[in-house]
């Protein structure tokens, strides 16, 4: 895959010297595209720092759908859940070629010992997340898909020069469905409609938001 196009900035990213550190007390990975870094449920008390690529953090229910928490870039961290020696709350696979250095608890210890201040950017990354988790549950039970979809737009996309809001990140129907909760069919047929009203346009495999979206679909 070519080098990803421009992420939004990404609640809790480590600024360079910081990422260096924490980097720099574990064991550097290369991994493959679609590599499996962690499955739910499975024992772990390892943190994985990412240097280079992306990853997806998602679960799956019993009817095997899958829903996305989070896609993250370099500079984030992810598997600081189960530092309490609890199993795996999420799986994360890469997608695409990632490099991550791999931190043990003993040495995520010595370094939180040692840089003090790290932990309280580990406390504010886990509340942001539990605080994401939870208004991802709410719009499952509470929202339709239309608005989870019209949600997702909004808070991915940027303001350009022409009045237009761009969602930089090059992202499939069935990702948007599987961070959504929804199926592909159905982001695939309000997208289709959207664009056919005018709402919504594709410039080089990027959605482009024309216009304010309408409340109802």
């Amino acid at each position: 895959m070519k080098s990803p196009p421009p992420l939004p900035a990404i609640q809790g990213a480590l600024l360079a010297p910081e990422l260096a550190q924490l980097a720099g007390a574990g064991k550097t990975h290369e991994y493959r595209k679609g590599t499996m870094l962690i499955s739910e449920g499975d024992e772990g008390d390892t943190l994985f720092v990412i240097l280079s690529g992306r990853v997806k953090v998602f679960a799956n229910d019993s009817h095997d759908r899958e829903v996305t928490y989070g896609v993250y870039g370099p500079g984030n961290y992810f598997g600081e859940m189960s530092i309490d020696g609890g199993p795996r709350s999420a799986s994360v696979i890469t997608l695409e070629p990632t490099v991550c250095a791999v931190v043990t608890k003993r040495a995520l210890r010595e370094f939180m010992l040692a840089h003090p201040e790290f932990s309280f950017h580990l406390l504010t990354t886990v509340i942001h997340r539990a605080r994401q988790s939870t208004r991802i549950a709410r719009s499952l039970a509470l929202d339709d898909v239309y608005s989870r979809l019209v949600q997702f737009l909004d808070s991915h996309s940027r303001p350009q020069p022409d009045g237009t809001q761009l969602i930089p990140e090059r992202i499939t129907h069935q990702e948007i469905a599987s961070r959504i909760g929804a199926s592909r069919e159905m982001v695939s047929r309000i997208l289709k409609d959207l664009e056919t009203g005018g709402y919504l346009a594709m410039q080089e495999h990027r959605l482009v938001l024309l216009g304010k979206l309408p409340e109802r679909w």
